[in-house]
């Protein structure tokens, strides 16, 4: 079943949790309405994809650990081949028409971040205090344009979540107790593995792409996207880009041609880890930046399920997590100037056919498809023009 959402849940997370509604509410009944919106408040709660841990989550309740596995493999394969083939004729496509085809998937980047932030500004940072908190977000990114950067954004955007925002209204209504198959055991020793992870990951040294590097550097995004999936973006690219270890140029392409494949944005990490320049295999090498990119999430996850009732009564919850949201626009708004407009738009030719992308996203409300097959083909036309 979830084999089958994963080869044809296109339009990112937001669709892919209305094709989990109504597959898994409305035609099979495994879960109630009130049930189904609890576990959305989690996944939407927590860092990491949403709609991977959502299904996750569903895979979890209906079959135990083993129908967890089951629904993250089913749902994620098709697009991890998928962005894995992509990578292996990559560097075939460095040159005429090919080269061509890579520029019209950068202006893809260009439309559908802009979109995406356009999308996240308006429910993200619905009043002054939380566009403050956006605007520091961004500048502190530029600032420092350190490594700690984001995670230094996303303190900032809590601390100033839980000092400006109280009186967001608390989200998360008491529901049915969710039929969990394991105690508060096996969810602490999960955020214990979870931590674990990334006080490694945070300390493991990046001089140069090792394997160890690559997995630290997924890890470490994995663990602080809140927001969706555009939000892996500038996490990606500081990790990736910034110091050196892959080119923006390629970067993009990958981050363009994510969006006309088949279920989670997180795939992306099969492309870019068969790319980066470790001394293993490229299959082995994107095999371990997607488990590294959905582990974090995954546990934090299964820590939180038995938990969730004592989570939604925290008072302090609700406000947090508003600055966080408002946060990740800032770092989004940073990613979107550089590198995806300062790498991606390069003539006034760019421009038009980035704002006609971004136009039918916005107004005719089409499919990533449909953007991705205008970019494209604009970008062969203009070169075939000369």
């Amino acid at each position: 079943m979830f084999l089958r959402l994963g080869l044809v849940s296109f339009g990112g997370p937001i669709a892919h949790l209305g094709y989990f509604r109504e597959e898994f509410v409305v035609r099979r009944r495994w879960l109630d309405e009130a049930r189904y919106a609890q576990l959305l408040a989690i996944c939407q709660f927590l860092p990491g994809p949403a709609s991977s841990q959502m299904g996750f989550a569903i895979g979890m309740l209906r079959a135990g650990w083993r129908g967890a596995l089951a629904a993250f493999v089913g749902f994620t394969l098709p697009s991890a081949l998928l962005m894995f083939g992509f990578a292996s004729m990559s560097a075939r496509l460095d040159r005429g028409v090919g080269a061509a085809v890579v520029h019209g998937l950068k202006l893809v980047a260009v439309a559908v971040v802009a979109h995406g932030l356009l999308g996240m500004a308006r429910t993200m940072t619905p009043d002054l205090r939380r566009i403050a908190i956006a605007l520091v977000a961004g500048a502190c990114v530029v600032w420092l344009g350190t490594a700690w950067a984001q995670l230094v954004a996303i303190a900032i955007g809590a601390l100033l979540g839980a000092a400006w925002c109280r009186r967001v209204a608390h989200r998360f209504a008491a529901q049915d107790r969710l039929p969990v198959g394991y105690g508060h055991g096996v969810a602490i020793a999960c955020l214990a593995v979870f931590a674990c992870g990334l006080v490694a990951a945070l300390a493991w040294p990046s001089q140069g792409p090792a394997v160890g590097a690559m997995a630290a550097a997924f890890y470490r995004a994995g663990a602080l996207v809140f927001g969706g999936g555009h939000v892996v973006l500038p996490l990606l690219q500081q990790a990736l880009v910034d110091p050196g270890w892959i080119a923006a140029e390629p970067f993009l392409a990958g981050y363009g041609a994510a969006q006309a494949v088949p279920g989670p944005m997180f795939s992306i990490a099969a492309y870019l880890g068969a790319i980066v320049p470790t001394s293993w295999p490229p299959a082995a090498s994107a095999c371990i930046a997607l488990l590294a990119i959905f582990l974090p999430g995954f546990l934090l996850l299964a820590a939180t399920l038995p938990f969730w009732q004592r989570v939604q009564a925290l008072p302090g919850a609700a406000p947090m997590l508003a600055g966080v949201n408002a946060a990740v626009v800032g770092l989004l708004a940073a990613a979107f100037y550089d590198p995806v407009w300062t790498q991606g738009v390069a003539s006034w030719r760019d421009v038009v056919i980035a704002i006609v992308a971004f136009a039918l996203l916005l107004r005719l409300r089409v499919g990533a498809l449909w953007v991705v097959a205008w970019c494209v083909a604009a970008s062969v036309a203009m070169y075939l023009l000369g």
